[in-house]
């Protein structure tokens, strides 16, 4: 089963197609991605820190012998945590850094899910954002039938920019780190698209 959670994120590249019976889809209200940003540059003291929420749309993962995940996140969706600045970052995250009038999918496909221990696999697979793909590596475990990890993306690999103020003085990281805890739904998948 987690070698299907995992094949699943990686399936955002998925075009849409009816699932196999193997496949369950992922619970988007027991699921979470949140992307931590960080900043940096001479006088990142100024600048902060801030995370992001990214509802997963659909997705299926496969716990079968040919262990396969994949999901889908809607750009547009993705939403700043409350902070001081939450409005003003908000919209520059929407309209600068993801353009998701012009990019409006997130998606993750897996190519390869790796046993490395009891409960924990190594998942391979093709993430595509802003346009362009690239193939990540995710640690994941299981607790309790959830599916939890970590990757870190860098955002210059997907033609995207970092932000930054004051000539580079304050800037955000290029590298994100992106944790998530997938569940699968109770309920079979027969109907769900990807």
């Amino acid at each position: 089963m987690s070698k299907a959670l995992l094949t699943l994120l990686l399936s955002l590249l998925i075009s849409p197609c009816a699932l196999s019976a193997s496949e369950r889809a992922i619970d988007p209200s027991h699921s979470r991605i949140t992307i931590h940003v960080g900043k940096s540059g001479l006088f990142s003291a100024a600048g902060h820190e801030h995370e992001v929420n990214a509802p997963i749309a659909e997705g299926a993962i496969d716990d079968s012998e040919a262990t396969h995940v994949w999901f889908r996140v809607e750009a547009a969706r993705m939403t700043v945590l409350p902070e001081k600045d939450q409005e003003a970052v908000q919209s520059t995250m929407q309209k600068s850094v993801l353009e998701s009038a012009k990019f409006p999918e997130i998606r993750f496909e897996s190519s390869a899910i790796h046993k490395i221990g009891e409960g924990k696999w190594t998942v391979t697979g093709n993430l595509t954002l802003h346009g362009k793909t690239n193939a990540i590596s995710l640690d994941v475990h299981d607790d309790a039938g959830a599916y939890l990890g970590q990757a870190r993306i860098r955002q210059t690999k997907f033609g995207i920019q970092p932000v930054s103020a004051a000539g580079g003085a304050v800037k955000v990281k290029d590298e994100l780190r992106i944790d998530f805890v997938i569940v699968a739904s109770k309920q079979g998948a027969a109907s769900l698209r990807r």
